[in-house]
């Protein structure tokens, strides 16, 4: 037998029971090893390098698994994209019987080290490198998973308080605003925190549905003052990313729920996008579509803030981008907020007649004021929306930064050690 057969490897691998599906993970992977299908995320033995970078963002910590396999036999791609549950580890008969003698050395440990952030001078700009993985310093304390598979309770049934659709009639564009009651059942959350929906039925295979993620879109003390409630801001799915129709199980699900329904949910989850509580404190917040949830909860809970006399904040400043207004959520409540309160800045990437403009167009337009933000330490900044917007948003702040003859890198390892450029995107 090869020696390098009787080595051992400790297998990174994602619970499938508690993974959410968020994506983070495979966001930030800096060297491609997760992937997934239509149920599972999966991280490919022969790319893994063990850097950890996906470690600290996953919000429920099913990315924090390991398993002590043959370096010449992990597990497959296959095989974790078949699984419900992980795998029992291996006894040291188990592995003796693949060859490994006891004690055998392992060619590969987790590394505790993150990669460094990517510069300019990189070949490809790596935009999730930038993202902080640390809750802002003056964070109020998160809790988080408080319910899910290997929770003490494995769910809490919220009741349908209130389902009133967000955007203009427009089949595709179809974005509901959703209100869910916990009753008597505590169910503490932040602005910026999500939770996880478990949809009713089972797949093609005759499997349970995972469950989906979805962001809180209200403020900490409930959708309604007072109440033990949150809201979420869901669109109905029906094509993927590439415009193929596909019709989406649990945002349908959501989107035709009526007020008194029952919904099984887990979480909450994240403990790192949260908005800072200090005062003099300004919030940059850049989103596109649903994105715009943990935004509407920030700019709620600072409103009220303000409303009760109770807090001086300093700036707010928003850049929300759809392809046209009629897809904006919120559009109308957002015309109705004080100018003197929060800075809006829209961008419609489809209006007939008018050149294409993205979120990343309207920064540079406001480059001077962000320039004067970034250079100070109480500013943070915040992203949420698709994917695609996430490259071209950093490099609008590092062009910004640069132009004012500003250090980006020395700018952009503070963002990221003291939490204050976040990047959700999925």
């Amino acid at each position: 037998m090869d020696m390098a057969d009787t080595h051992v490897i400790k297998q990174h691998l994602i619970d499938p029971e508690i993974c959410i599906r968020c994506n983070t993970c495979e966001a930030t992977c800096p060297v491609n090893a997760i992937t997934h299908d239509s149920r599972n995320y999966v991280v490919d033995a022969d790319k893994c390098n063990f850097c950890m970078a996906c470690i600290s963002p996953c919000p429920t910590g099913s990315i924090d698994n390991w398993r002590v396999m043959p370096r010449a036999k992990p597990y497959s791609l296959d095989d974790q994209l078949g699984w419900d549950e992980l795998p029992v580890e291996l006894s040291e008969q188990q592995l003796a019987e693949q060859g490994v003698a006891p004690g055998a050395p392992a060619l590969l440990e987790p590394a505790l080290t993150e990669p460094p952030v990517a510069t300019a001078g990189q070949e490809t700009f790596n935009s999730a490198r930038y993202g902080a993985t640390v809750p802002p310093w003056s964070a109020a304390r998160a809790f988080t998973n408080l319910y899910g598979p290997k929770a003490e309770r494995k769910s809490v049934t919220a009741t349908v308080a209130g389902n009133v659709r967000v955007t203009e009639v427009g089949r595709e564009y179809d974005t509901h605003h959703i209100v869910l009651d916990f009753g008597a059942m505590p169910f503490p959350v932040l602005e910026g925190q999500s939770i996880a929906i478990v949809p009713p039925g089972v797949d093609a295979q005759g499997r349970a549905h995972h469950p989906r993620q979805y962001s809180i879109a209200s403020a900490r003390n409930g959708e309604r003052p007072g109440y033990n409630n949150l809201s979420l801001t869901i669109k109905r799915v029906l094509a993927d990313y590439q415009g193929n129709p596909v019709r989406g199980v649990a945002s349908n699900y959501m989107c035709d729920l009526q007020v008194g329904d029952k919904v099984e949910v887990i979480g909450p989850f994240g403990a790192s996008f949260l908005m800072p509580n200090h005062p003099r404190s300004h919030i940059v917040m850049i989103c596109t579509g649903t994105g715009s949830a943990p935004m509407r909860a920030m700019t709620e809970w600072r409103r009220r803030l303000r409303k009760g006399g109770r807090f001086e904040g300093g700036k707010l400043m928003l850049f929300f981008g759809a392809r046209t207004k009629e897809e904006l959520p919120y559009f109308g409540p957002l015309q109705n907020l004080p100018k003197d309160f929060i800075d809006i800045n829209l961008a419609f990437s489809r209006t007939p007649g008018q050149p294409r403009r993205y979120v990343q167009d309207a920064m540079r337009e406001r480059a001077a004021d962000l320039a004067v933000l970034l250079a100070d330490p109480d500013s943070y900044f915040y992203v949420c929306g698709l994917k695609s917007m996430e490259e071209g948003v950093v490099l609008a702040l590092r062009d910004v930064a640069r132009q004012a003859g500003l250090d980006w890198d020395a700018i952009a390892a503070s963002l990221k050690a003291e939490g204050r450029l976040h990047l959700e995107t999925y």
